[in-house]
């Protein structure tokens, strides 16, 4: 029975790539306090960017049902506001 030895890196995932953020201790560049020197770069980490597909179009209806009732309760207040100025109206 010949075994491989276990990898003594347990930062590695199973299939043998780095993880996405490394370890600050272990990644060479990085200044006491985790700062970059001038002239080195972070090491790469995975992004998760963008859309998975694409998202589909909002209604339309919704914002003209809003716009027009908006409309006529502006209309109703300004028409009870200029018959209470004129005394077509009793209410107060």
């Amino acid at each position: 029975m010949t075994g491989t030895p276990p990898d003594p890196d347990t930062s590695r995932t199973p299939g043998g790539a780095p993880p996405p953020h490394p370890e600050p201790e272990r990644t060479p560049g990085l200044e006491p306090g985790g700062g970059v020197p001038p002239g080195e770069t972070p090491p790469d980490a995975g992004q998760t960017s963008g859309l998975s597909h694409p998202q589909p179009m909002p209604s339309r209806r919704g914002p003209v049902i809003t716009l027009v009732l908006v409309s006529i309760l502006t209309v109703l207040v300004l028409a009870f506001i200029v018959a209470e100025i004129m005394g077509w109206s009793k209410t107060f």
